[in-house]
């Protein structure tokens, strides 16, 4: 059986999260909103009304441009993207085509076999379209609050190559959007919204072969089975003899299945023309280098920082770059620390990172602040608290949101580590359980946990555990 190489691009549309749309000074957060309320006659389409370009839609997408290394262009303009459908109230689609925001670009994506280089084969502005809902009497009603919400269409070269590629680029994509403050990226609201073209090649060849368009994917994990689900039939039909037509395929994700929608349309079909009510996009030099300027470190180069100057392990970077504000955490708090970055890895990701999923809050919403985190592990380090007090004062910290030192001498929770204390309540223990003392004279060693866990009972979680342990060892064995 001849052997296949599988060659994908995505098509993502993008919603960038400014107050209002695109074109007009509706808000473009319609999530909530009851059907068509949130309209008005410049995005609803009535005759005569002229659209007002947001200069915060062109910011927002300029600086996704600029972080995606694409050129931003000194003059670009808007197209009248012409087709028929019901949820299309002006019948056309104001988008750019010849001479968008910016070309080029690319992601260099961590795959399991070594970095790859994803190119950017467009990226432009446009105004999304509004919505369909199928009833289940079989009614079509549309709902047009969508309508003239700002949207990035960023559309890859054919350069992924698997289906776990195509999910990792999306999973990079949200990460990067959210990092810059530009969308919400949530897949479930239609904030980012991901068309894979699918085609396979035998393995060695560079022609491009006829591809397919898989639409109506709403989360990452039904991409990656979406794109699957056609590698597998692409193949089937190829080894039985049959071409491949350039179908649109719907995906079912109650069932799995893909389906064909219609056939693919072309660029012809749209009958581009240039928007006669917009002026030509203008971004001078001063204004692209303040764009450019103003990008932060990316997230996928903090990792490679993490991991090269930092010293984190690859898993560690991973996580701790996912997010912007836990990454601005993870530094703070390892400079306010001053020690080994491991520990501190470990206890964020464990820790910090179980409060933070608990409550749903970002690392800069904590009361438990950096340098409050840095303090707690001080305080275990110096023997000042142990290790399960440790634990808790990171708890107490973030529900209160006072300073570690004073939490514990507040609440008198240091460490218990006098030796003459702690023999005295060993002794006690002993003398009051000759039945379990016998027993780990007698070989059952595994008691030593029990006379350990009475001995910090009796203290409150507060002993020295190896001091606990030692003392106890040497009495019981004495």
């Amino acid at each position: 059986m001849t052997q296949y190489e599988v060659v994908i691009g995505l098509e993502t549309h993008i919603q960038l999260n400014t107050e209002s749309k695109i074109f007009c000074s509706c808000s473009a957060d319609s999530w909530d909103d009851a059907p068509n309320t949130n309209i008005c006659p410049v995005c609803s389409g009535l005759p005569g009304v002229l659209p007002v370009l947001n200069e915060g839609a062109v910011r927002k997408a300029a600086t996704l441009a600029a972080a995606m290394g694409a050129e931003l262009q000194p003059v670009s303009h808007f197209d009248r993207k012409n087709y028929f459908y019901p949820d299309l109230p002006k019948g056309y689609q104001i988008s750019q085509y010849d001479m968008p925001l910016a070309t080029g670009g690319h992601m260099d994506l961590p795959t399991a076999n070594g970095t790859r280089r994803i190119g950017i084969h467009k990226l432009h502005l446009e105004e999304d379209a509004g919505k369909t809902v199928n009833r289940a009497d079989g009614a079509r009603l549309i709902d047009f609050n969508r309508c003239g919400v700002p949207l990035v269409e960023m559309v890859t070269g054919p350069d992924l190559r698997s289906a776990d590629e195509a999910a990792q680029y999306l999973i990079r994509l949200r990460q990067l959007l959210r990092w810059l403050g530009i969308s919400e990226a949530d897949m479930e609201k239609g904030h980012l919204r991901a068309d894979a073209n699918v085609s396979i090649r035998p393995v060695g060849s560079d022609v491009l072969n006829t591809k397919t368009e898989i639409k109506n994917v709403n989360s990452i994990d039904s991409l990656r089975s979406a794109i699957e689900a056609e590698i597998e039939r692409q193949t089937r039909a190829v080894e039985a003899g049959e071409t491949i037509q350039p179908w649109t395929l719907g995906w079912d994700e109650n069932t799995g299945t893909l389906s064909k929608m219609r056939s693919k349309e072309t660029e012809a079909d749209y009958r581009y023309f240039r928007e006669p009510d917009l002026l030509p996009l203008v971004l001078d030099d001063a204004r692209r280098a303040e764009i450019i300027d103003a990008l932060p470190e990316l997230p996928l180069a903090r990792r490679q920082r993490f991991i090269e100057q930092v010293g984190l392990p690859e898993y560690d970077a991973d996580i701790l770059s996912g997010e912007r504000a836990l990454s601005y955490y993870f530094e703070t708090a390892a400079s306010a620390y001053g020690g080994d970055i491991k520990r501190v890895s470990n206890w964020l990701m464990n820790d910090v990172l179980a409060m933070l999923n608990e409550s749903g809050q970002t690392a800069d919403q904590l009361k438990l602040t950096p340098q409050y985190f840095a303090d707690v592990l001080k305080l275990m380090d110096s023997g000042a608290v142990n290790t399960p007090t440790g634990k808790s004062l990171l708890l107490k910290v973030q529900a209160s949101g006072q300073a570690p030192a004073d939490i514990v001498q507040a609440e008198g929770l240091a460490q218990v580590s006098d030796e003459t204390e702690l023999r005295k309540i060993a002794e006690d223990i002993i003398a009051t359980n000759p039945d379990n003392v016998a027993s780990f004279r007698a070989g059952k060693e595994a008691l030593m946990g029990w006379f350990v866990g009475q001995l910090m009972q009796r203290t409150k979680g507060k002993a020295d555990p190896k001091a606990a342990a030692r003392i106890l060892n040497e009495l019981l064995r004495g």
